[in-house]
């Protein structure tokens, strides 16, 4: 990797032993974490199903607030409600109630305060840019599509994304960075094909990267048991911190 022509805070490892440096707070009506204090650039990340408080997904975004000069937010999209993590991290979903804690944070539940929490962000901030993974990872192509006038964020990067679908893709106007595991049940081979085939058919820059031998869930859980797995997460932290710096900072 060092042999690339990249920034020094580019070649950074992630603090996989650090505590999070952040502070708590209120985005609209909504708890949230907050990294940095730039007060013109915004990034909101929209948690997986291990949720807001998950150490990794708070340590990510210190790491985005330092290397992309930026204010970094994680609200709470579960309304209070936290999966415990064991058994999310060994796999065992036959011990979590998925379907009803999908049920209890649907799409149609939750896209209104995720909307909400983004239009508090664009009304303080220049820009605004959203990260969004599994779970999250349809609320931001949501969050970038044509509908809104004026764009509610400069630009989306999504990892390992579920429950999208292909109008969320079609309906995408800003630029995408997409994470993809090879090895996804959620985002599958042909819905991975869909995106390319869909991003190029409307013209809008994207990013497309492909990260070989990891499964769904890389990009935040970062698993020292798994093969690959926490090199995964790094790489896919400074390809985010890159697309972040290109599209939410002025040339």
């Amino acid at each position: 990797m060092k042999s690339m022509s990249v920034s020094a805070c580019c070649l950074k490892g992630f603090e996989w032993e650090g505590t999070p440096s952040g502070r708590t707070a209120k985005l609209a009506k909504n708890d949230v974490y907050i990294a940095g204090d730039n007060p013109d650039v915004a990034i909101m990340i929209i948690h997986d199903l291990l949720g807001w408080t998950f150490p990794n997904v708070r340590l990510l975004a210190d790491h985005y607030a330092r290397e992309a000069n930026a204010t970094v937010y994680i609200p709470d999209f579960f309304g209070g409600e936290v999966l415990p993590l064991e058994p999310i991290l060994k796999g065992e979903w036959e011990e979590l109630d998925v379907p009803g804690f999908v049920g209890r944070n649907s799409r149609e539940i939750r896209e209104p305060e995720i909307f909400d929490c983004t239009r508090a962000l664009r009304e303080k901030y220049k820009k605004v840019g959203v990260a969004g993974f599994c779970y999250g990872g349809w609320a931001a192509f949501r969050l970038g599509a044509k509908e809104h006038k004026p764009p509610l964020v400069d630009c989306i990067m999504v990892g390992h994304p579920s429950l999208l679908t292909k109008k969320d893709i079609d309906e995408v106007a800003v630029p995408v960075q997409i994470l993809a595991p090879e090895y996804d049940p959620v985002y599958t081979a042909e819905l991975k094909r869909y995106t390319v085939d869909a991003l190029s058919r409307l013209g809008v820059p994207f990013d497309y990267q492909h990260y070989p031998g990891v499964e769904h869930a890389c990009m935040t859980r970062g698993d020292s048991n798994k093969a690959g797995e926490r090199e995964a997460m790094t790489r896919g932290k400074n390809a985010a911190v890159s697309w972040f710096k290109q599209w939410l900072h002025e040339s």
